[in-house]
């Protein structure tokens, strides 16, 4: 309970059209549009930032380099911890709303995505004195963390639009959120932020479900649950398969 003559701290509640998507073999992508509201008795100016996290998944990346002539596949990087969806949507561009540390610290825009390549580290002892965690991949690191991040906006996975939540009325907002044919199955998180002079001072969060439902759904979890034998079913159906066209093509 707020005592009398103290401010009412602003807040913001959002909601989604849906919390579940169905996934089926004509899958072709999916528009959620998150609605909301800013309650500020104050009517303070406010910002509104979407930040929309799919399910982790590890991303293998490699690039080519030249060998006698030869242009061959690098070493692959594989970074941990990276959302396999992710999109930042505002009422204006990031670096307006907040600086640096805040973004950072809240993982919001495409610059501050918190992810690495641990099994890039190592330790080395220096000066005799104590160990050290060094990255193999020293001054190159930033520009293949900016390869991750231009793989998945190609792929429609990684989006960031300084102008994507809009303001329906005066305290009222609205932002799209639009899934690939592409994207993860799992749980994602919608997290609004309400933006006033700088910094955060009210959040929501907000969850939807992408799932695979009928024959993919059936399918995904026997890979899941049984990858041993649904490799070995896998393998046994193409053997099949190729010896059987093989035999018609020999009688023809």
């Amino acid at each position: 309970m707020i005592a009398p003559g103290v401010p009412t701290p602003p807040a913001v509640s959002a909601a989604l059209t849906t919390t579940e998507v169905q996934v089926t073999s004509g899958f072709k992508g999916a528009r959620i549009v998150l609605y909301g509201a800013i309650f500020d008795p104050g009517q303070r100016p406010s910002d509104v930032v979407v930040l929309v996290r799919g399910p982790e998944q590890p991303i293998r990346i490699a690039h080519k380099i030249r060998i006698a002539g030869l242009w061959i596949n690098s070493r692959p990087v594989i970074f941990q911890g990276a959302p396999g969806f992710y999109m930042a949507a505002s009422t204006r561009p990031l670096a307006q709303i907040a600086g640096r540390p805040v973004l950072q610290g809240l993982g919001a825009g495409l610059d501050h995505l918190a992810f690495d390549a641990p099994a890039e580290h190592k330790v080395e002892t220096r000066y005799g004195v104590k160990d050290v965690v060094v990255n193999r991949l020293g001054f190159d690191y930033p520009e293949w963390r900016r390869a991750v991040v231009r793989l998945k906006s190609r792929m429609g996975l990684y989006d960031e639009d300084d102008h994507g939540v809009v303001f329906v009325d005066r305290n009222l907002f609205k932002a799209e959120i639009n899934l690939p044919t592409d994207a993860p199955i799992g749980r994602y998180q919608a997290q609004i932020l309400l933006f006033q002079e700088g910094r955060p001072v009210s959040s929501r969060l907000r969850h939807l479900e992408v799932r695979k439902v009928g024959l993919q759904r059936a399918l995904y979890l026997f890979a899941h649950l049984h990858p041993w034998t649904y490799g070995l079913v896998s393998v046994s159906i193409a053997l099949a398969a190729g010896w059987a066209a093989s035999a018609a093509f020999r009688r023809s």
